[in-house]
């Protein structure tokens, strides 16, 4: 992650609110228009951050276009388990 002063951390509940904005417009806008399409208001550095989290932990891309894409599929990783996939 980013080393910046956070002046706003994130809340459990925002971060999921993030999550399920995402996974709804997931391939549509891009970090401003995410931002407006959201339920409820959130500080854009606080968006930032979670955003960050998101990218970080891989639940996230960003294109080069600046779109935001829902990566994160625990369904497809455990039905690749149950198939043989080795993890370290």
């Amino acid at each position: 992650m980013k080393q910046t002063a956070i002046l706003h951390s994130p809340t459990l509940e925002s971060i999921i609110m993030v999550e399920k904005t995402i996974q709804k417009y997931s391939q549509e806008c891009g970090k401003y228009q995410l931002w407006k399409k959201l339920p409820k208001k959130m500080m854009y550095q606080t968006f930032h951050v979670i955003l960050d989290y998101l990218e970080e932990s891989g639940k996230i891309m960003i294109d080069k276009d600046g779109c935001i894409i829902w990566t994160y599929n625990p369904k497809r990783i455990k039905k690749l388990m149950s198939e043989g996939l080795v993890i370290r």
